[in-house]
């Protein structure tokens, strides 16, 4: 950490607080926060639960532009992009820690108290809102969704009957940033009234590509949105919205990727740091199929290898940038997004009772294509092996018969104009051997996420205002979503000269016609998944005393959801003269999408449904009308899911169940010195059961369940001194940890620290296992005898095991083999292996040996947060202001997953803006200078560490570096 953000960072930690609380620096002392988190109007600090609201003028004054800068001034709130096109809201340790379509939200994404789902809400700028609130805790006695950890309700602004009004900002600022926002309002009459607003964002890259000399990961969006407001009568408010949102440029879903660097090439990456350098490409699923020594064991020739295990792999000449922003590639990244979002409100009053209805309805698409492995890499043995593949194509050499089964490869991987070509990626499954080719100098690598969603919701809320010590509130919600498509692929020159040569071989050994291997890039498909949720809410509220009231809820939640997926990867032979979809080739009948089922299927069908009965409980005290304590028992709920099929088959469950969550919560509310302090606390406790976590398994994210123990104190605050200052500041701990036994194989580390044990690159499919010997020693000679005796049976050179480097925190050696049938790939040479093999005392586990989780830190849960902000508005004779603000946020010291250790750990920063704003004596118009990240930190929020097939490297995801301009706005 640089030294000035050290110094603000310990300031930041020494004073306590809280998240402003939206107020002008000209409004009076007792400026009243009205929210609905309760789905009724009520001051801020009279509801009974953690909650933080901004309202339009916070927003601006904090800079808080999209949900990467809401998270900076919230107590135990943080956000991350995530590695599949998603991202992360986590609310005291509870995040979005499962990834796949059949995956709920733990925090819940609401518009005008309305869920959204699969929404892109969280890559947009906000724009003309009324505020934004952010309740902490389980809240399903009063949100139509389920949410565990919380929910950020984002309210937009409606039209105003009142009279015409309009506003406009342009900004401008480094990086060629260019950014307008505009509003009219406009009365149509006494009772109708519209209001049209949007955005527009363009601007360069963050990131320096040093193979082209351009910048990337820009930004161009713009979103609108049209709002109709109508009142027939005093009783009576019907709303309805319009909302459209698309981005379409160069964002890379990804910051950067680190590794330190595996030069045995059984891991890819070590487990001690994250280092600036490249993966052993050696360990790759394309380093192990594409290696010579594995061809020479499925008795083809070895100078077919693009590699050799034990020699330089693709990046061995690699030079990783030292730098964030820095990377090199030939494929640059292309990413599109757009949201619609449409919602009538109908809000009626009879009398005392009051029914409101809200009906959403959204469509979604997000599409992101970028280089899997961020690096230009070399193929080491390029002129051997494709000198042998020529000649095996030219039919005076080997004869047209045997050519006619090579020739297609060459043809499809080499354009004739000293490229190689890498199969698009495409929804009918089709690659190079149709035609389909992304043709670069050294054949590039991408991956492509993709997904298309529609959904609904109609729900219905009716609530009471009696003038007695009860009252109501009953709600009921219907909602469906459907994801028509969803994809995650990774294409590789590799894999299709892997498909092609393999699929050559088998095809011409068993006299079928001449074919690859299907499909010729790896591809996890979701071809539809249904959720259909419906729930039952409500809540009853007593006065038992004029100072005390209870609150009592309950909910009972029905989700039932379906999927069809597969996954594939030169899984079954295609004929190269089958120009269509790979799926209809003669062979198809080899492929399996679902080994739970008997026979071959080419989709893997699952349904499940959950259905739970959650409530909460909370007293309420005012010692007086300024001063508020209340206690409460909360039991929150979020469904479980389905697993995707893997490729390999591993062993995993089809399912995983769903989430609870006992929270406790006592919190005091209160403001002093006739509003000049505003200051609240609470306190919290969570028993969690069964929370979802995801890891990487075969190239697929598999979700699994652990149990956690949570808990933590937040204080906020806002200090008013005199008329001319406002100083918000906040403080939270926490200590979020695995409860109880879970045992679990850490990925980075198969062998567990047993330094008897050996930890197998598995070069049929580039997984991994460990072995483990009744003594020491004993598997290392078992792994080196089993090598020996396939390579005398196979004229392979399969070598014995091997030492990591003493700085990479490994204690096991390693080595290539072969794993097992437990792996299920079907390249695998008959039963040979390393399981049919083991004597009594020797066993092989597959992905490795477990360790116990217990006491581990949850991943994405700074145990420490705190804030600062302070402006001070001096007013000039002419009734001109100027505002200066000052903001400094801390993050402290979490990890990126649930393994902990050194190398998934994220260091604390600090993030600190500032602003001057010269406003107009009529507030007409305004002249503001502003920077963001003052210290220009590569603050990282996230990683994600993919599989063993990829070689155990790390994708990290930061903050936006260092902005600066000025922006201009007037308004009417």
């Amino acid at each position: 950490m640089k030294k000035p953000e050290l110094y603000l960072g310990a300031a930041a930690v020494a004073l306590f607080a809280s998240p402003v609380m939206a107020q002008d620096a000209g409004d009076d002392a007792d400026t009243v926060i009205i929210v609905t988190a309760q789905r009724q109007a009520q001051s801020l600090q009279e509801v009974p639960i953690a909650v933080s609201a901004f309202d339009s003028e916070a927003l601006e004054s904090q800079q808080i532009e999209n949900a990467s800068d809401l998270q900076l001034t919230l107590p135990n709130v943080s956000f991350t992009k995530s590695n599949f096109t998603a991202s992360s809201f986590t609310i005291r340790g509870i995040g979005d820690l499962c990834v796949g379509v059949s995956c709920d939200s733990a925090t819940a994404i609401h518009v005008n108290s309305a869920p959204l789902f699969g929404t892109r809400l969280f890559e947009t700028e906000y724009f003309d809102l009324e505020r934004i609130e952010v309740l902490r805790g389980p809240q399903g006695t009063l949100f139509g969704r389920n949410a565990t950890s919380g929910v950020v309700n984002v309210v937009t602004a409606k039209p105003d009957l009142s009279g015409f009004g309009a506003s406009a900002e342009f900004e401008y600022g480094n990086y060629n940033s260019i950014k307008a926002k505009g509003m009219v309002n406009l009365p149509i009459g006494d009772s109708i009234g519209a209001r049209v607003a949007g955005f527009y964002l363009k601007r360069d890259g963050f990131t320096e590509n040093l193979t082209t000399g351009e910048d990337f990961d820009d930004r161009d969006m713009f979103a609108v949105r049209g709002s109709l407001r109508f009142e027939p009568g005093p009783d009576t408010t019907i709303d309805l919205m319009a909302y459209y949102f698309e981005e379409d440029d160069n964002r890379s879903r990804i910051q950067k990727q680190l590794c330190q660097r595996d030069p045995t090439g059984v891991l890819g990456c070590l487990n001690a740091r994250r280092d600036f350098d490249k993966l052993n490409a050696n360990s790759t699923f394309t380093g192990t199929l594409g290696s010579s020594e594995f061809l020479a064991v499925n008795g083809i020739p070895s100078t077919f290898g693009l590699n050799s295990l034990y020699g330089p792999d693709a990046y061995f000449n690699f030079d990783e940038p030292n730098d964030v922003r820095k990377i090199r590639t030939e494929f640059v990244p292309e990413y599109y997004t757009d949201e619609l979002q449409l919602q009538a409100h109908i809000e009626h009053n009879f009398g005392p009772i009051q029914l409101g209805v809200t009906g959403t309805y959204q469509d979604t698409t997000v599409d992101s294509r970028q280089d899997y492995n961020q690096g230009v890499g070399e193929i080491p043995n390029a002129a051997l092996a494709f000198g042998t593949l020529n000649t095996f194509a030219n039919p005076l050499a080997v004869g047209p018969v045997i050519a006619s089964y090579f020739q297609p490869v060459t043809e499809a991987l080499f354009d004739g104009a000293g490229n190689l070509c890498t199969s698009d990626t495409r929804l009918d499954n089709r690659g190079s051997y149709e035609g389909f080719r992304v043709c670069t100098p050294n054949g590039t690598q991408f991956d492509r996420s993709n997904q298309d969603q529609e959904s609904f919701s109609v729900e219905a809320i009716v609530s009471s205002d009696f003038d007695g010590p009860f009252n109501f509130l009953l709600g009921g919600i219907y909602a469906e979503s459907e994801v028509a498509e969803n994809s995650y692929y990774v294409n590789a020159f590799a894999i299709d000269y892997i498909a092609g040569v393999l699929g050559s071989f088998t095809s011409l050994g068993g006299g079928l016609d001449p074919s690859y291997l299907a499909t010729s890039f790896y591809r996890n498909n979701t071809t539809d998944f249904k959720l259909k949720s419906f729930g039952i809410f409500g809540e009853v509220y007593y006065d038992i005393t004029d100072r005390l009231k209870f609150t009592g809820g309950l909910r009972y939640n029905d989700d039932k959801k379906s999927i069809a997926a597969r996954t594939t990867l030169a899984a079954f032979l295609n004929p190269y003269s089958n120009d269509g979809d790979p799926f209809d080739s003669p062979y198809v009948g080899s492929f399996d999408a679902d080994s739970g089922v008997a026979g071959n299927q080419l989709l893997q069908e699952r349904e499940v449904g959950f259905d739970e009965i959650t409530g909460r409980a909370v007293l309420d005290y005012s010692i007086s009308p300024d001063n508020h304590v209340y206690a409460s028992y909360s039991r929150g709920y979020k469904s479980g899911g389905i697993n995707p099929p893997l490729s390999p088959v591993f062993s995993v469950p089809e399912s995983f169940g769903p989430e609870s969550i006992d929270a406790f919560e006592i919190g005091s509310k209160n403001t002093f010195a006739n509003g000049a302090l505003q200051l609240n606390a609470t306190a919290f406790y969570y028993k969690y059961k069964g929370l979802q976590l995801s890891r990487i398994i075969a190239r697929t994210s598999v979700n699994d369940s652990i149990d956690a123990n949570i808990w933590g104190i937040e204080l906020e605050s806002i200090i008013r001194p005199s008329y001319n200052w406002l100083i918000n500041m906040n403080f939270s701990y926490l200590n979020a940890e695995v409860a109880g036994d879970q045992f679990f194989s850490n990925p980075r580390d198969p062998g567990a620290g047993d330094p008897d044990a050996v930890i197998i690159k598995d070069i049929t499919n580039g997984a991994l296992c460990a072995v483990t010997g009744p003594a020491p020693g004993a598997a290392d000679a078992f792994v080196n005898g089993f090598n020996a005796g396939l390579n005398a049976a196979t004229g392979s050179t399969l070598q014995g095991t091997n030492e990591f480097p003493g700085d990479g925190n490994i204690a096991s050696s390693g080595a290539f083999s072969i794993c097992g049938s437990g792996t299920g790939n079907p390249l695998q040479p008959g039963e040979v292996s390393l399981t049919s093999a083991a004597p009594p005392g020797f066993t092989v586990l597959s992905p490795g040996i477990q360790v116990n989780l217990k006491g581990n830190k949850l991943p994405q849960a700074p145990t420490m947060k705190a804030s600062v902000g302070a402006q001070y508005t001096h007013e000039f004779s002419s009734g001109m202001t100027l505002v200066p603000r000052m903001d400094i946020a801390f993050t402290g010291e979490q990890y990126g997953n649930v393994f902990n250790g050194n190398v998934n750990r994220l260091e604390s920063f600090v993030q600190a803006n500032a602003q001057i704003q010269l406003n107009a004596a009529n507030e007409r118009w305004f002249i503001r200078g502003f920077v963001q990240n003052i210290f220009d930190s590569d603050s990282v929020t996230g990683l994600y560490v993919t599989d063993a097939s990829s070689g155990l490297f790390s994708n990290i995801f930061t903050l936006d570096p260092r902005r600066y301009g000025v922006a201009v706005g007037v308004s009417f």
